[in-house]
């Protein structure tokens, strides 16, 4: 039987343990060593290559800073741009001077009374506009100086109301206001006398304002009836509701809804019927509660009337002289509001700023009395006031 013999000392087996140990440490720190010299080259070729994609988009940006500074319209360039992007603040502050117009007519007296103005001012700058003016008052009859003329032109302001909204198509969609012709070459509205009702033409066929369906022919398209106007086809749209026969065809029902046929959208006009049924008719209404074109009413906050006093006109008739200001409604002159109307107290007014359709309403200013004039200084009016 073989017997082994350990001729190697305890601690001679040690120290070859301890050897080994230390090479198998050397090699672990030469792989980490290699390891980290290739990672730092590795980084080192990556910031390089930044550095050289740096350097080439500086030269870039100097080679187009140099052409953009050598552009001869640039300063007028940047301000375009700059208005450009401010196109809907200015847009959403606009407001529209010459609704100032459409006022007048729905100011001014209907029966025998005249209010003729001669000198306006209108204050678009503050919250609230303003329209400060002189104006002189004519009772139409004897005696002509009548401060019931000035009470009643007063007591309007309580009900004198706006309309505005959307032209929309069979399926409830808003035509752009580009589309619509609402008034005649004289500037005022366009009105059916039969019907007694206001309308618009809708340019169908015009860049950006047709209809998503296909044109047919024979007069019709789209299937909405077509009529030509100024040498193009348009389709009439009703402002004011063809009440009972819009009802007949389901169109509308009596609770003023509107569908299935080309018509104005009111944002402040509600309509609503009221059928008889013993009489088998139906009467409708109309409400304008929250449009009020004077908010203030007859009030100090809606009008005040200063400086009046007898004078005579150009046509030395004697007439009421007095200077007022109003306060209108800021939503009237706002520019996104479209198809904006005037209503006065008797119905509905509107012009464009056409001076032909308001020139009635101006004249030259009124004079004082005359030192002497005993007819002008000691005229009594209907109310016994001198």
């Amino acid at each position: 039987m073989a017997r082994e013999i350990n001729l190697v000392p305890d601690i001679k087996g040690e120290m070859i343990r301890t050897l080994k140990l230390r090479n198998l440490i050397f090699f672990i720190c030469i792989i980490v060593a290699g390891a980290s010299v290739a990672v730092v080259l590795f980084l080192a070729m990556i910031a390089g290559g930044q550095q050289a994609a740096v350097d080439g988009k500086k030269a870039t940006l100097k080679t187009l800073s140099s052409k953009i500074n050598s552009y001869e319209d640039l300063n007028a360039f940047l301000t375009i741009k700059d208005q450009l992007g401010n196109l809907s603040s200015i847009s959403s502050n606009k407001r529209m001077f010459s609704r100032t117009f459409n006022i007048l007519p729905a100011l001014k007296p209907k029966n025998a009374d005249t209010i003729i103005i001669s000198e306006l001012n209108v204050d678009l700058a503050s919250d609230y506009p303003t329209l400060r003016f002189d104006a002189q008052a004519n009772a139409g009859e004897e005696p002509f100086i009548d401060y019931a003329v000035l009470e009643s032109f007063i007591k309007s302001m309580d009900y004198l109301r706006y309309d505005y909204g959307d032209y929309v198509d069979k399926e409830g969609n808003v035509i752009p206001a580009y589309c619509i012709v609402e008034t005649g070459a004289d500037g005022a509205l366009l009105y059916d006398v039969d019907r007694k009702s206001n309308y618009a033409y809708w340019l169908i066929n015009g860049e950006g304002c047709k209809t998503t369906t296909e044109s047919s022919e024979g007069g019709t398209n789209n299937n909405y009836v077509t009529e030509e106007y100024n040498g193009q086809q348009v389709v009439r749209i009703w402002r004011t509701p063809q009440f009972n026969d819009w009802l007949a065809t389901e169109n509308m029902t009596l609770d003023g809804t509107i569908s299935g046929i080309a018509h104005f959208e009111s944002k402040c006009i509600n309509y609503i019927g009221i059928k008889d049924a013993t009489k088998n008719t139906t009467t409708w209404a109309s409400s304008n509660n929250s449009c009020l074109l004077v908010p203030g009413g007859s009030t100090e906050n809606g009008i005040k009337v200063s400086d009046s006093s007898n004078g005579r006109d150009a046509n030395k008739e004697l007439v009421l002289r007095f200077s007022a200001t109003i306060v209108i409604a800021p939503e009237y002159y706002d520019f996104r509001n479209h198809h904006m109307m005037a209503i006065g107290p008797t119905g509905r007014y509107n012009v464009t700023d056409s001076y032909v359709q308001i020139q009635n309403m101006f004249g030259e200013r009124a004079t004082d009395c005359a030192e002497g004039d005993t007819a002008c200084l000691n005229e009594v009016n209907k109310n016994g006031e001198k």
